[in-house]
């Protein structure tokens, strides 16, 4: 599933485009579930130029001569460039290619084409995107940034897992890089944010920063150093005890009932 890492793989696939004019655009009814219409993407786009690329979390952004688009992965998304894929492969996404799986893309006056590949249908694209809805980028997250989004001022708050998953709070982080993150630092995803002490909260900082610049350079959210115990019956590669799972923020999570405390 495309998390932050992936998604920047893609934007960097899509700066390759820079420069092109757009001669035509398409979108299923899926992929065009939050615009006006299914032709409001083919009208928006359609003689535009692009001027450059950017991110916000796992929202990938295309600069144009007009507005501003966005597109989004969902679950099983990649990003295509006449056939040339953003990433190999999603550890739960597709591992081939399935021409009905295609949700949309533009074309290009030189003739190529940039394609959202989505079988579950999750993808989307959107027009003039509001960032308002997101927080900070978890690429460029500043400890400051970090601090003020795991400090609870009334009550416990949400576990900390659903609270690294909350994309108002931090844009980027998914159900994989949550879990490694956690694992790393020797925290149980159960505990509320709240509750999380000073110590606490500077390993999951360092975990945090570490955990994203080693994955990108391995290429990619699933080949985190728990990824192998992420299975019924998994033993912690940490410590050998048993790994647990459960369901925290909608999201099945995967953690060491041994040194996760």
């Amino acid at each position: 599933m495309p998390e932050i890492l992936e998604i920047e793989s893609y934007r960097q696939l899509a700066e390759q485009t820079v420069g092109a004019t757009i001669t035509r655009g398409w979108a299923d009814p899926y992929s065009a579930k939050k615009l006006p219409s299914v032709k409001s993407w083919a009208t928006a786009v359609k003689g535009l130029r692009i001027t450059g690329t950017g991110r916000r979390g796992k929202l990938m952004l295309i600069e144009t001569s007009g507005p501003t688009l966005g597109m989004r992965f969902g679950m099983t998304g990649v990003l295509l460039l006449d056939g040339e894929a953003g990433i190999e492969g999603l550890f739960y996404g597709p591992h081939t290619f399935k021409k009905e799986w295609v949700r949309g893309g533009l074309e290009f006056s030189d003739g190529r084409r940039l394609l959202l590949h989505d079988p579950r249908r999750l993808g989307r694209f959107e027009i003039e995107p509001d960032l308002d809805e997101l927080g900070p980028d978890a690429l460029t997250l500043t400890k400051k940034e970090f601090i003020a989004a795991t400090t609870i001022t009334r009550g416990g708050g949400a576990a900390i897992k659903a609270r690294l998953l909350d994309q108002s709070v931090i844009a980027g982080v998914g159900n994989l890089l949550g879990d490694e993150m956690l694992f790393r630092a020797g925290i149980d995803p159960n505990t509320p944010t709240g509750h999380l002490t000073t110590q606490q909260k500077e390993s999951l900082y360092k975990s945090f920063k570490l955990t994203l610049k080693q994955l990108q350079g391995r290429g990619g959210s699933h080949t985190g150093n728990h990824m192998t115990a992420r299975t019924p019956g998994g033993v912690c590669p940490v410590d050998g005890g048993p790994m647990r799972i459960s369901v925290i923020g909608g999201r099945t999570t995967y953690w060491c009932g041994q040194h996760q405390r």
